[in-house]
């Protein structure tokens, strides 16, 4: 992305009167197919259009910052649109809000350069998996958490994740659907930590693989469960064969949680 601030627009913009707005969303997943328009189901995408299409005229080719999955939710999503309409961010994003249904929350409208991308500006991603390891199920996180209840050691789980810490071929952690990726990633870090009966997978890098974080948490699971030893995942990155990984963890317990771009959104 370009340097300088943000408020620093281009020339352009200001002769034609193009602007790039910077949305910044929060949704619960459970309803939808992912955030990228699909032909016979529902996404977040295409409800954002439907909401916008009134109020700036349309349509616009919204730019996510990922292609969250089918019931991922996401604590925090960026999307750039650009548009000719001259309404103040702060009357968009109210109006946004008054539109969209209940489990989709706009929490912030800026306008950036039009060079700025949601997706090819960003610089590195943070996910959240939630499990909720206790005997009985937690009825307020059934759509929030993966419910496990057998026995996880989370200091345990914490040092064997280190593994994935650093520079690695990530082939073996790639559903096929992402195959023709590049599958070299750089992880910045991986923290396990437990609250009360609350197991939390914390992993930040530089882009993620189809399904990468899913499997990373499935493997730590395998892990737990002794099918694979504690120092086992060096080899299985070594390997680039993902069937010596884990299984891929179910949807509904991963955030998007945060998205970092070089300068401060």
């Amino acid at each position: 992305m370009r340097g300088g601030n943000f408020m620093q627009l281009d020339s352009a913009a200001a002769v034609n009167g193009a602007r790039n707005l910077l949305l910044r969303l929060q949704y619960d997943g459970t309803a939808y197919h992912g955030w990228q328009v699909q032909q016979n189901a529902r996404s977040v995408q295409q409800t954002l259009q439907e909401a916008l299409f009134p109020i700036l005229g349309g349509p616009h080719d919204l730019k996510g910052c990922s292609r969250t999955d089918s019931g991922v939710h996401a604590n925090e999503y960026y999307v750039s649109v650009r548009t000719h309409a001259a309404i103040p961010c702060v009357r968009l994003q109210a109006a946004l809000n008054v539109r969209l249904p209940r489990d989709i929350a706009v929490l912030g409208c800026r306008e950036v350069p039009l060079d700025f991308h949601a997706r090819y500006s960003c610089t590195g991603k943070e996910y959240v998996y939630q499990i909720w390891n206790g005997p009985v199920k937690n009825p307020f996180l059934e759509r929030y958490a993966l419910h496990y209840p057998y026995p996880l050691d989370a200091e345990s789980l914490h040092r064997c994740a280190q593994a994935y810490v650093g520079t690695h071929d990530f082939s073996a952690f790639c559903s096929a659907g992402g195959k023709k990726l590049d599958p070299v990633r750089t992880v910045t870090s991986f923290e396990v930590t437990r609250t009360g009966a609350l197991v939390t997978m914390r992993v930040a890098a530089d882009g993620f693989l189809y399904n990468m974080v899913r499997i990373m948490v499935g493997t730590l699971l395998r892990v737990a469960q002794g099918k694979i030893a504690p120092t086992g995942i060096p080899a299985i990155l070594e390997s680039r064969d993902r069937g010596r990984a884990g299984l891929t963890a179910p949807p509904h317990g991963l955030f998007l949680n945060r998205v970092f771009y070089n300068e401060p959104i």
